[in-house]
């Protein structure tokens, strides 16, 4: 049984950084699509970033390109999250997924969450104004 488990969050000011990790086990990760969410109160689920082709393809959403990175290291089964200059707005439960995606793989593909078949329990993260 795959299991993701995200590391890193906490409470940051606006303006600071944070390095979200995310474990995986269970599955044979370079075949699987990894992605980051966001699910704020009351909001609904949301697309952050996702890398595919073992690190070769990356897809961040238009609220955090230049801010954000994703990365993976293959040898240890892991995916992290890179955040700068966070703003209040970045405030929410952030979430690890990975999905098995075969043929052509498009950032709108990777931006869904119904492709994404494992998630982790996810990782609090706080942007103080």
């Amino acid at each position: 049984q795959a299991q993701l488990v995200e590391s890193g969050g906490r409470l940051v000011q606006t303006g600071g950084s944070l390095r979200l990790s995310c474990a995986a086990s269970g599955l044979t990760f370079t075949s699987y699509v990894m992605g980051w969410f966001r699910q704020a109160p009351g909001k609904e689920r949301e697309f952050v970033a996702a890398n595919w082709w073992s690190g070769a393809k990356t897809y961040l959403a238009e609220s955090v390109k230049g801010r954000f990175t994703i990365s993976r290291d293959n040898a240890k089964n892991t995916v992290s999250l890179q955040m700068n200059n966070l703003k209040p707005e970045d405030t929410a439960v952030y979430l690890c997924a990975a999905a098995h995606l075969v043929g052509v793989i498009t950032p709108e593909a990777v931006s869904q969450t119904a492709n994404y078949g494992y998630w982790g329990q996810g990782t609090q993260v706080t942007v103080s104004s």
